[in-house]
């Protein structure tokens, strides 16, 4: 007697030749994906190669234009994100959107708190619920907390409890981990390995090729909206994963460079704002690039900000050039050759209704305006020139630039501050959610601009990036410069050391 042949368990969710197109730009193409219980899926692509619209196919946001959605291996049609989550699936994203002001069992259960006599709130019952899915994950956070004032790192444990308490069978994770410290992420993957282990599917999304080979059991990597692979991670290596993403074998991450220091560009001295940072001084030359490196919280984007006169500081002086800038004067920052490309592209680097055209225009509207009009033409030349010159991918530049990826996001901001021909040009992670490929791609840009004579400080939480791209590490622990070591003294352990205060200035 013959037995058939063991195929494991049924995918619990599936896509069967999926594509969906917007306008001329087909998103995705003829993609099949199969999420299985007690297994965590990686989703691997550059920016831009279809991995939002999958995700929103799967979560009901959008509707395939061929193809179809399986549900335990039935043919399913999510009307939107509520038939998505009454089915199961549930998304946990990168940035959580919880009522601050509510409690975390109240978040949990809003709309659908277990009742008592007469309709009354059940508040025991919610709190002892909450409680059971706290310990279901393993964490201790308290169901009466407020959100207010709670870590990205809690809320998204709030997140992924309040898609339990739906009874969730599949969660997807979309860059889950970008703004979470070491430890923050090493206590979310401990939930996902307990999610893994009660039969959870998990679709896992992250620009971190080490955390996919450390949390994740198969990849499926797109590539311009087509599925190029899905395999098991056992026995791949990174460059494998790269060179799937992006088609070809990738150059160095880090350009070889030889700095060629000038005069100094910038000057910080004795720079104190009160409760936030204290007599941080430092130069930075012509040519080089400059890392400031330290810990979340030690006061690195706001010196940045200082320096570039959105936040007014107490004490110290900042010099451009030998030119002493005012306090608290963004303007009087520009017009000496500053700009600043914020760690938060989405809510300060750009207009998202506006177009591409027009963001990249928008720093440069004094030069491309005649007689208090705008120079149509003059604007739309000079985005043009410039998103080519950083390979910006769109449909139509006139199109709002809340329709790019992550990575041609990153590129317009560094195209309109570009755009200035800045002498001094401070970057605030340039590479934070954005794939392998673009990152390459900033990199050797920022190299191109230290040998054009730009003097570049690069504020980055990736220790690999700060010692391959930075000529200096400036490294602050609690609001102070704690050390400052040259590239050939520069290690991962030496700069950490500084971060936690264990090495002198």
């Amino acid at each position: 007697m013959t037995h058939p042949p063991d195929t494991g368990p049924a995918p619990v969710l599936a896509l069967k030749g999926v594509s969906k197109s917007f306008g001329a730009v087909r998103a995705l193409r003829d993609v099949s994906l199969e999420l299985l219980p007690g297994e965590v899926h990686a989703l691997a692509g550059e920016n831009g190669a279809g991995k939002s619209t999958l995700i929103k196919t799967l979560a009901g946001v959008h509707r395939p234009d061929a193809g179809q959605v399986l549900l335990d291996g039935e043919p399913v049609v999510f009307h939107g994100p509520g038939d998505a989550r009454d089915a199961g699936v549930a998304v946990i994203y990168q940035e959580p959107t919880l009522f601050p002001d509510l409690s975390i069992a109240e978040n949990i259960f809003m709309g659908r708190q277990p009742r008592r006599a007469l309709g009354r709130i059940d508040h025991k019952a919610t709190r002892a619920a909450t409680a059971a899915l706290m310990e279901r994950l393993g964490v201790g956070l308290d169901p009466d907390r407020p959100a207010r004032g709670l870590s990205i790192a809690d809320q998204q444990i709030v997140e992924i409890a309040k898609a339990l308490s739906f009874d969730a069978r599949v969660l997807i994770m979309d860059e889950p981990t970008a703004a979470l410290t070491g430890s923050e992420v090493a206590r979310l993957f401990g939930v996902v390995h307990a999610l893994r282990a009660q039969g959870a599917a998990v679709l896992f999304v992250s620009h971190r090729l080490e955390e996919i080979f450390r949390i994740c059991q198969k990849v499926t990597t797109l590539r311009d909206g087509a599925r190029i692979a899905c395999e098991a991670l056992a026995g791949m290596t990174e460059d494998d994963l790269v060179r799937r993403m992006v088609g070809r074998e990738l150059a160095e991450l880090y350009p070889e460079r030889r700095a060629r220091a000038g005069e100094v560009a910038l000057g910080v001295r004795r720079l104190t704002r009160e409760g936030v940072f204290t007599d941080v001084s430092f130069e930075v030359r012509c040519g080089e690039i400059v890392g400031l490196a330290g810990l979340v919280g030690a006061g690195r984007t706001e010196v940045a900000r200082a320096v570039f006169g959105v936040d007014r500081w107490d004490a110290g002086e900042v010099e451009v050039a030998g030119r002493r800038l005012p306090r608290g004067a963004p303007s009087a920052a520009m017009a000496a050759g500053v700009a600043l490309v914020p760690e938060d592209r989405r809510a300060q680097g750009l207009v998202m209704d506006l177009s591409v055209e027009r963001n990249i225009g928008l720093t440069g509207l004094r030069t491309t305006a005649r007689a208090g009009l705008m120079n149509r033409g003059a604007e739309r030349s000079r985005s043009l020139d410039w998103a080519v010159r950083l390979q910006v991918k769109y449909a139509r530049i006139a199109d709002a630039v809340s329709t790019l990826s992550g990575g041609n996001q990153q590129k317009v901001v560094l195209a309109k501050w570009l755009a200035t021909g800045p002498k001094v040009l401070i970057v605030d992670e340039p590479t934070r959610g954005i794939d392998v490929g673009t990152k390459a791609e900033v990199h050797r840009l920022l190299a191109e601009l230290a040998a054009g004579g730009v003097a570049v400080l690069m504020i980055s939480s990736d220790l690999p990036e700060i010692l391959g791209m930075a000529d200096r590490v400036l490294v602050m622990h609690e609001g102070r410069i704690s050390a400052e070591i040259p590239r050939a003294d520069a290690t991962e352990e030496s700069v950490l050391a500084a971060a936690t205060g264990r090495a002198a200035a």
